[in-house]
């Protein structure tokens, strides 16, 4: 009674889970478009906000199907027990528990990434094409896919095999273990993406010099910033949007922008941009947020450490017997709640820390040029200027625009 109990929880959580996100995803598409407002009427017109709403529901429309099938597919898996029928037909060939987990997630892992390709395909191919993003190549598409596969089974499954061992060794005790392991990842990965993974998928150089790095070296040394490491990177070889970040900490921060960034801001408004990146810094969001998520992944762990023998887990999903791989697809369920709870939680947590980086660029360069350089952003990138309070607050990591500008223009 207790497995059936459990895989209509299953049932009942996932189904919970969708018809959530797409009522707020509804809402926010019946978003009538305003008029325009006075703040942005140099930047749009009636026709371009129009545009960005056929954007909008092409993404909306376009999600709606993937979540949909997803949705299905998943269910089926589940009240069919095909999750279990899989590790059932695997265990005629593989006796050895560790490798048999790792066969098991290579082959969900292979499975769910074949079924994917034409909805990612159609994503970057039809929809950002039609609406003049897209700059990305079919041989970078595919390059990108073979390295993201590379990647995948040296990290991924890398760190999923020291998890599985831990796991098979420490029996409940492995939660704390990984989550040392994993917090250590976490921090190597923040400190050194930009000088190891990122160049595996674009091209990085040291900004040259002229008006902009002048005016870039003498604000940071003005606000006691020391900043020798500034990049552009060739964002225009995959999308004409635009983007900049901060990663790294004490001699490996770095600061990169995007070539498209550069070519469609003027260099005040690139300085007000990186003033806002610094504020993250002073302010130490970069390390609150890296702690906050270090914190999740001990919860999550721990929560999972709760679950991960459990024989009524893996029967509920059509496992004959107790599986761990069973087990940690099940939590990974069960948790969705959860997750959306703590997701909310840190999105209210980044939208503050973007007033405050906002304000810190304001008061240690000014509000004007970074207020245009989101009005040029938000423009270009089509966003959704009119977005539902309701899905601002589940899914929005930045304040909407218009909030965003109202504290920069007044005085």
């Amino acid at each position: 009674m207790e497995v059936i109990w459990i895989k209509y929880l299953l049932l009942g959580v996932l189904t919970l889970n969708f018809i959530v996100n797409n009522i707020l995803g509804y809402l926010n598409i019946k978003r009538e478009v305003p008029q325009v407002p006075a703040t942005l009427q140099e930047y749009v017109d009636r026709e371009k906000l129009l545009k960005a709403k056929n954007y909008q529901k092409a993404n909306y429309s376009f999600g709606l199907i993937t979540s949909f099938f997803s949705f299905i597919l998943t269910i089926c898996f589940i009240y069919f027990g095909f999750f279990g029928w899989v590790d059932n037909w695997l265990n005629v060939y593989v006796e050895q528990p560790l490798l048999l987990s790792l066969v098991y997630f290579a082959i969900i892992f292979i499975g769910s990434d074949i079924l994917s390709i034409p909805f990612d395909y159609y994503q970057v191919f039809v929809i950002e094409e039609k609406f003049g993003f897209n700059k990305t190549s079919k041989n970078t598409y595919i390059t990108d896919k073979l390295k993201g596969y590379v990647l995948s089974i040296l990290i991924g499954g890398g760190l999923l095999g020291i998890l599985l061992w831990l796991i098979h060794q420490m029996g409940k005790d492995f939660w704390w273990q990984f989550w040392i392991i994993s917090s250590v990842f976490m921090v190597f990965v923040n400190l050194f993406y930009t000088a190891l993974i990122l160049p595996l998928f674009n091209k990085l150089a040291p900004l040259e010099d002229g008006e902009l790095k002048s005016k870039i070296v003498s604000y940071a040394q003005s606000v006691k910033f020391p900043l020798d490491n500034i990049f552009v990177i060739d964002g225009s070889k995959r999308s004409s949007k635009a983007n900049a970040f901060f990663s790294g900490f004490g001699k490996r921060k770095k600061v990169v922008l995007y070539d498209t960034l550069i070519d469609q801001h003027t260099p005040d408004e690139l300085v007000a941009v990186l003033a806002h990146e610094i504020g993250h810094y002073k302010k130490k969001h970069i390390i609150w947020g890296m702690s906050a998520s270090v914190l999740q992944v001990g919860a999550l762990l721990y929560i999972l450490s709760l679950f991960i023998f459990s024989e009524n887990m893996s029967l509920a999903l059509g496992g004959n017997n107790m599986a761990i791989h069973l087990n940690i697809i099940g939590f990974t369920m069960l948790f969705s709640p959860i997750s959306l709870f703590l997701g909310i939680g840190m999105n209210m947590l980044s939208r503050k820390n973007e007033f405050e980086a906002d304000a810190y660029a304001k008061t240690t360069y000014a509000g004007k040029p970074l207020a245009e350089a989101l009005k040029t952003l938000s423009v270009n990138s089509l966003s959704n200027i009119n977005p539902h309070p309701w899905y601002v607050f589940v899914n929005y990591s930045h304040p909407p625009l218009l909030e965003r500008l109202q504290k920069l223009e007044n005085t």
